[in-house]
């Protein structure tokens, strides 16, 4: 009988497949912001919810939970909300929820199977349980998220959405980072180290990230102003480069984090310290993996560019989802990169 063997490769490309599905997600949860369908689906269960209303009935219970909470009771009810208009949220909501649920499978199911065809490479068996652990945190902090906005308000926490949304791109770093471990090892290379220029390009992302969550769940996008092509919504505020009406009533943390105002300008200044600070990792690279090189440079300047046009278009739904999603793919590719230079000779 042939002893196991660890198959590295097989499972870097395992983690790959995962990590697009994390990508893929991340857009879809942009478009189920976006559209507000968020707060649809009124209850979490993890096996029944996989099914849709099957019948009108079914969808009129639905319809009916979803009009006890305020957000239809002050905007969408007002508003003339239909059961055409609530299927049509349900449906993102929905979808979202099912491909978490595909994810989950994605990477349970496989993980067992290494596991008892003793495929994993000694030293990564913990790595493996921590990034299910982190799959498995997501759905929680989901619906915490989505419970803070079922009664007291019209819309999600944008504290708890920010925690969702970075914990995915947490993991997605995660994933690749253990996908480039396990294709090094392949090839008898050692694994790569966290380091000290990489750390503090990573945090520097991580503050940026944070702060276009914190946009996204105020809907602080639209303070620059409505309409397509409105040119001062950029560079300039609503025609001014430092807003006028900011709350500073609570003190000046307490508006960072809370006006809309204050949060976007940082976002859209502070990107042009981590832009710097990529241009200089993508330098770094170029005689390491010109390949890393070129994804960091092409995907933040893509995200820019996203970014002027989303606010220029006044939150247009597919170019503001198709930054969202370049914003997943800047943090793989800061992954890719952060690895590249943290490998250490054989």
């Amino acid at each position: 009988m042939t002893a196991p063997s660890p198959r590295p490769l097989a499972l870097a490309r395992w983690l790959f497949a995962v990590a697009a599905l994390v990508v893929f997600i991340v857009a879809v949860g942009g478009i189920t912001r976006l559209t507000e369908s968020g707060l649809s689906i009124t209850e979490w269960k993890p096996v029944s919810g996989v099914l849709p209303p099957l019948n009108e009935a079914q969808w009129e219970k639905a319809f009916d939970d979803y009009k006890q909470i305020p957000q239809y009771i002050e905007v969408t009810g007002p508003a003339g909300m239909t059961l055409a208009d609530f299927k049509f949220i349900f449906f993102w909501e929905w979808v979202h929820r099912v491909i978490a649920r595909i994810i989950g499978l994605a990477f349970a199911i496989p993980l067992a199977w290494f596991w008892i065809k003793g495929a994993i490479p000694k030293g990564y068996h913990g790595r493996l349980v921590a990034l299910l652990a982190l799959g498995g945190l997501q759905g929680t902090i989901g619906w915490w998220m989505v419970s803070s906005g079922l009664s007291n308000d019209i819309r999600v926490s944008h504290f708890r959405l920010a925690t969702h949304l970075l914990v995915a791109l947490f993991t997605l770093a995660g994933l690749i980072w253990t996908a480039l471990d396990l294709r090094a090892l392949a090839r008898g290379e050692p694994r790569a180290r966290l380091t000290g220029f990489t750390l503090f390009a990573s945090l520097a992302l991580f503050v940026q990230l944070f702060f276009g969550a914190l946009v996204a769940g105020m809907r602080a996008g639209y303070v620059a102003g409505a309409g397509w092509f409105n040119w001062d919504a950029w560079p300039l505020m609503q025609g001014s480069f430092f807003p006028a009406g900011i709350d500073w009533a609570l003190g000046h943390v307490h508006a960072l984090l809370n006006d809309p105002f204050l949060t976007h300008f940082v976002h859209r200044w502070w990107a042009w310290f981590v832009v710097a600070i990529l241009v200089v990792m993508a330098r770094k690279l170029r005689p390491i993996d010109r390949r890393a090189s070129i994804a960091i440079h092409a995907a933040f300047g893509t995200q820019v560019l996203l970014g002027i046009a989303t606010v220029y278009s006044g939150v247009e739904l597919w170019i503001a989802v198709a930054h969202q999603l370049v914003g997943a793919l800047l943090v793989a590719s800061v992954a890719w990169g952060a690895h590249a230079l943290g490998r250490r000779p054989a």
